[in-house]
Formats: C-alpha cells, structure tokens, sequence
C-alpha cells in the first residue's frame, strides 16, 4: 500500500519558521537562523516530501528556501497573494502564523506548484543592486517634491542630502554595469536587449535580474509569468473584456515605461501602437498591447539569440 505524498507549509518571520505538514497534521517550530534551518531540514528530510511551500517574505525566506533547495529538498516559493486567496476560499479567515503554516501545508497539497530553481549567488546580488537602486531613486524623488516647499535652513539639509543621493544613485549604476560587464553571458544578453529601440539601461538590467526565464519559455508561458497574458472573463453568453492580472509586477511597471518609449521611437511598436488606437482602442489597452508585444520581441531575440530586425521583430510578434 502507497503512503500519502507530504507536504509541508513554512510560514516565515524574520525571528522563527513556523512549520506545518500534511496529512500527519504535525507543527513545530525553529529560530530563522542557520542553526534553526539545519535542525528544519534534518527533521524533514526522512519523511520526504513531495513539495515544501513557502510565501515571499520581502527576502527572510531567501536563506530557507535556498538551504531546503541545496539539501535536495523539492521547493516552492509562491507569492502571499494566492495563498491567502486560497485562505479565503477554503474559509479560514483568520490568520496566525500557526494557521499560515497549516494553510501553506494545504495549499501544497491541493494546487502543488511546480518547484522553481533559485537564482543563484549572482542574480541574488544583481536583483539585491536592483532593488537599492529602485530605493534611493525613491528617496532621491521625495527629497526633490520636498525641496519645492522647503524653507532655510531645512532647505539646504534637503540639497546636500540630494546631492549625496545623486552621488549614490550613480555610483549604484557603475556597480550595476560592471556587474554585467563582468559576466560574458550577461554582457551579451544585454546587448541584445538594449538593440531593440525603446529598451534602455535599467530596463535591460531589470530584465535580466528579475526575469531570467526571458528567452528560455514559448511566447504565452513568458507573458503568463510577468502577468501580460489576457485572461477571460465570460460567462454563459456574456463576454467581458479581457484583462491581465499577477505575475511579476517589478517587470511588469518597468516593461510599461518601455512600452511608453517604444510607441514613439520603436517603428514595429509604434505603428502597432497608432493602429490600436485608430481601431478605437483607449491609450492605456494599447499600452497594454504594446507591452505584450514588446515582451515577446524580447523573448524572441534571446532566445534566438539575434538582435534588433524590424522585419523579423514584426514578424516574431
């Protein structure tokens, strides 16, 4: 007689892991530390489990996740907002770490996303030279709304601070291009994405930090991904309008300001753009538009390897 696949739910906090299984229903916890971790996976490993789940947790999960993932373990790391979708639709309202683990348990049992590799030590740092950057250009554009207002002697704190934030975003950028300089696979890469008009510097470095499936998966699984596929909403004889929703929104927020520069110096993506719109379509569904077909492009040229041809780019989309 086959025993029933286990599956356990981690539910992760900066201080502890608080971990569930299924269908033994047992619980426990350890310190989210390397010793707690160690403890975790030695506990886990003899009942072998089919998946482990654990929720995005602004980057405590990044060490669990990656130990499980090193010591063999089969890994999913899947995004709060299905599970608590998931919370809701099986009615547990409430939530406690406790109920989450129980509820990450449950939800590897029932949906069983698929384990996803890592990024490795590499892309960890390039998204982590990312994400600063996207910080102090944040706080670089606070300080400038703030400086419109700002009265003596707070304004020149306000000017001295923007000026060390300006010297901060650029020495950010040099780090970020001479990471990429430094790997051959990724100098080519982003040389190939920015020779399509309309894709700069952080667009590039975005994409190939936060999506280095770009080039590896067909046209419909990429823009499912990113959250650019459309999705139906029909029922009976009614057809609602299409709409994209999820993926990943980093991607996603940077594409769109892309797909904004493409509509006016992209020549495939612009006359796509003005054809939408003579159709009769409001500017932001043709963005939309516009963004899903750039991605494919982009998808395209990695994956053949071949960079910008109008001919073939029309053709490819």
């Amino acid at each position: 007689m086959l025993s029933t696949p286990v599956t356990v739910g981690i539910d992760v906090a900066k201080a502890r892991l608080d971990v569930a299984t299924r269908p033994s229903g047992e619980q426990w916890h350890v310190p989210n530390d390397e010793a707690g971790i160690q403890a975790l996976i030695a506990r886990l490993q003899p009942l072998q489990p089919r998946l482990i789940v654990l929720e995005a947790s602004g980057g405590w999960e990044l060490l669990v996740a990656s130990s499980l993932a090193e010591a063999g373990l089969p890994v999913a790391v899947v995004t709060p907002r299905q599970v608590r979708d998931f919370a809701k639709a099986i009615g547990q309202l409430a939530k406690t770490d406790t109920l989450d683990a129980q509820v990450l348990a449950r939800f590897a049992e029932v949906v069983q996303p698929s384990p996803r590799p890592l990024p490795d030590a590499a892309q960890q740092a390039l998204s982590a030279l990312l994400v600063r950057r996207r910080q102090v250009l944040g706080i670089l554009t606070a300080e400038r709304q703030r400086l419109g207002t700002a009265r003596p002697p707070g304004r020149g704190r306000i000017q001295a601070h923007i000026r060390w934030l300006e010297q901060e975003l650029a020495a950010l950028d040099n780090e970020l291009d001479g990471t990429i300089r430094g790997s051959p696979i990724w100098r080519e890469q982003e040389a190939l994405l920015r020779s399509v008009p309309g894709i700069g510097p952080v667009t590039a470095v975005t994409l190939l930090a936060e999506l280095p499936e770009l080039g590896r998966l067909d046209r419909k699984r990429i823009a499912s991904l990113v959250g650019l596929a459309p999705l139906n909403c029909d029922s009976g004889t009614w057809r609602g309008k299409r709409i994209v929703w999820g993926g990943r929104g980093r991607v996603r927020r940077t594409l769109y300001m892309a797909a904004l520069v493409a509509s006016r110096h992209n020549p495939v993506i612009r006359g796509f753009y003005e054809h939408l719109l003579a159709a009769g379509k409001p500017k932001m569904v043709a963005l939309t538009a516009c963004m899903h077909k750039l991605l494919i492009i982009l998808n395209a040229i990695l994956a053949h390897r071949t960079p910008w041809q109008p001919t073939a780019a029309a053709a490819r989309a």
